[in-house]
């Protein structure tokens, strides 16, 4: 694989004390130089004796998929034990090492310095400069904000900022983090006067997020060694927004209930746990974020049955033997961590980064050239970097399947796109309660309520008039989710649509082509998937839409999927695919192949394609020389273009399956405006990429 620079770069993220949410700053920058090369590599100096609470390198090693480039040096009590006898050069000898030999593997190198956990602050904070300082390595430094005042901060920044560079360190930025959001203004001013002249770059004040304080309840859980008594993953994610003692009558304790409160509850107060599990499937009533059962008290046999058929695992439960007032104590002390399989927690951490931090400006601090190949992480985060930078509104009809739902929290997180769901407005509201997702700034509209139905019936009508729509079936249309958000579309009152999860591809597609219809280049409308392998990312095309093209629909698939690869950031070289290679073969299929070739040469000169080829021509370098020595995209292609549907769907689902490839789309082309198809069995992140893609389009 190709490296991006001769010397590895690197960068030290270190916080001047404890708790300043320095983890959420070291996700930003991983997330962020992710997006620009191939061989990141993860580096903690010192980790917590158990690696248990090293949540950070388990986060990054498991989302960045770093394997063994994500790795530490020594633990506190290694690090203490040599430091304490005077052997410091030995200590920073050691960490030396283990960066040198993890950055041998990797082009740019993240580490995050120590946690300040029981060590004195200043000390360690030398620590840190010093470490900085023997790695090389600029350094990007947080400074806490919370409770304090825009003068105290500037201290602080000014007292970490001498320090670092005091010792030589070149200072990348300053991130100010869990700033007291009406204080925001006044501490960024307070700090650039104070930092200029010790050379810190950027600086950066990120306000508090009460969601990123905020544990989890499998966190809890955990915490406390609780024995699982119902739950499934998702519900085990949500956040804990309050604490709830159950302490009262069951009248008074659900006037007191609030929505996302964690419920502790002796284990036999049947009322009180039923009680919580009948409002979590109340529409329009507080859903608990879970219960807690205490005191080692399980429940009586009779509510035990009615706990086990009460549907909605969406609360989770979970029983410790202490009492109630001492698992109260011990929930207060829960910290809040950001765990690798929580992407909702991971959604909100970035979305607030990347809306208070010049993330481009960093970039550029840290000189990190971008690499030439297109991963495929580099390519997915390059989907939410677009779409985010110019935010366009997109329709989602599916407003009660949880999976849509998921996506949307994570799409709204993350400031991905403008979204509007659609649906019964209390039965999506209610879905959205009971899984517990942050949804209330997402407007919902119901088709068979809203005025606009009237406003697109007469539209759609005229449109469709020829085709023997009356319009009282164009008004019986209108209340039809998929036709509604193309209309929504259509009337530019959304920029483009999302469906299929729970529809067939003909009920989400069938609107878009009467609506939509095609733009006057190609002469249909077809579709590419992207193809994600784990070194690169492909686009075939067409799988989804035509089943037979002819040679000049099949030339404007090719030139269609070459714009798509190239808009998605794909360097388009074509295969016009066949079961024959160069002039090896002949008949009907190969002809059409071969014309439909010689269209695209005619038509886009400056296009690289090759056809008839077959695939293991155009995809390995050795069966192209063998096959068809000199040409500029056998062995090298990026754009697949199958002859026919059949073809084309069952190879695309071969490599998916086969090659345990991810494949997003269908991503249809030649609308006017954007429509894309979902699979049914789409993925949360699937459902995320399709709508970054979406809005790209538009």
């Amino acid at each position: 694989m190709r490296r991006v620079s001769s010397i590895t770069r690197g960068t030290y993220v270190a916080a001047m004390e404890g708790h300043t949410g320095k983890s959420v700053v070291t996700l930003g920058v991983v997330d962020m130089l992710s997006r620009r090369t191939e061989r990141l590599g993860f580096f903690r100096p010192v980790v917590p004796d158990d690696p248990r609470h090293d949540h950070t390198t388990e986060l990054v090693r498991r989302r960045y998929g770093l394997g063994p480039r994500a790795t530490r040096a020594c633990t506190v009590s290694e690090a203490r034990e040599l430091v304490s006898a005077g052997r410091a050069d030995e200590f920073y000898a050691v960490v030396l090492a283990a960066y040198r030999k993890l950055a041998r593997d990797c082009d740019v190198v993240v580490c995050e310095g120590s946690d300040y956990a029981g060590g004195q602050a200043a000390v360690e904070l030398e620590l840190n400069a010093r470490i900085a300082v023997h790695l090389g390595t600029p350094a990007i430094l947080v400074v806490p904000g919370a409770g304090k005042s825009a003068a105290d901060v500037a201290a602080s920044a000014r007292l970490v900022t001498k320090s670092f560079a005091a010792e030589g360190v070149t200072i990348a930025g300053v991130v100010v983090n869990r700033c007291d959001p009406d204080r925001v203004g006044e501490v960024h001013s307070a700090i650039v006067g104070e930092v200029r002249d010790d050379g810190a770059g950027l600086v950066a004040v990120v306000p508090e997020n009460p969601v990123l304080a905020r544990p989890s309840v499998g966190q809890v859980f955990a915490h406390l060694d609780a024995k699982l008594v119902r739950s499934d993953d998702d519900a085990l994610r949500r956040d804990v927004e309050g604490v709830k003692v159950a302490a009262m009558g069951l009248p008074n304790f659900l006037d007191h209930l609030s929505q996302g409160d964690l419920v502790l509850v002796p284990g036999d107060r049947g009322a009180l746990i039923l009680a919580s599990l009948a409002s979590a499937l109340t529409p329009g009533s507080p859903s608990p974020s879970g219960l807690l059962l205490t005191g080692g008290l399980p429940p009586d046999e009779p509510v035990r049955r009615l706990m086990d058929n009460l549907p909605g695992a969406a609360v989770p439960i979970a029983a410790v033997d202490s009492d109630t007032y001492a698992t109260a104590v011990a929930v207060s002390r829960v910290p809040a961590a950001i765990e690798p399989d929580n992407e909702r927690k991971i959604a909100a951490a970035l979305g607030w980064w990347e809306s208070h931090v010049d993330v481009a400006a960093l970039a550029a601090r840290l000189e990190v050239a971008r690499s030439e190949r297109v991963t495929p992480l580099m390519f997915s985060y390059d989907l939410l970097e677009r779409a985010r930078s110019r935010r366009r509104h997109i329709v989602l009809p599916e407003g009660t399947e949880e999976r849509v739902l998921r996506a949307a929290e994570i799409v709204h997180r993350r400031r991905v796109a403008e979204l509007t769901l659609l649906g019964d407005d209390a039965a999506v509201r209610a879905e959205v309660a009971r899984l517990g997702l942050d949804l209330a700034e997402v407007p919902v509209v119901d088709p068979a309520r809203s005025p606009l139905a009237d406003r697109f019936a007469p539209v759609f009508h005229e449109l469709r008039r020829h085709k023997g729509v009356s319009a009282q079936m164009a008004r019986d249309l209108m209340n039809d989710v998929s036709y509604f958000g193309t209309m929504m579309v259509h009337e530019g009152l959304a920029d483009g649509m999302v469906s299929g999860a729970a529809h067939t591809t003909a009920h989400t597609i069938r609107p878009a082509l009467e609506v939509l219809r095609s733009l006057q280049g190609p002469s249909i409308v077809s579709s590419v998937f992207f193809m994600c392998l784990p070194d690169r990312v492909l686009v075939y095309g067409d799988c989804a839409v035509n089943p037979d093209p002819n040679a000049v629909q099949l030339a404007d698939i090719a030139i269609s999927s070459a714009d798509t690869a190239e808009r998605f950031g794909v360097q388009p070289r074509v295969a016009m695919l066949s079961y024959s290679t160069g002039e090896s073969g002949g008949g009907a299929d190969v002809e059409k192949v071969r014309e439909a070739t010689r269209l695209v040469r005619e038509r886009r000169p400056d296009l690289p394609v090759e056809g008839p080829i077959q695939y293991d021509a155009a995809i390995d370098a050795s069966v192209a020389r063998a096959k068809l020595p000199g040409s500029t995209v056998a062995g090298a292609a990026t754009v697949f273009i199958f002859p026919d549907l059949n073809t084309g769907n069952n190879t695309y689902k071969a490599v998916q399956r086969s090659a345990g490839a991810v494949a997003i789309g269908p991503v249809l082309q030649g609308l006017r405006r954007p429509v894309n198809d979902l699979s049914r069995g789409a993925t949360v992140t699937d459902i995320v990429n399709t709508i970054a893609i979406t809005a790209i389009q538009a």
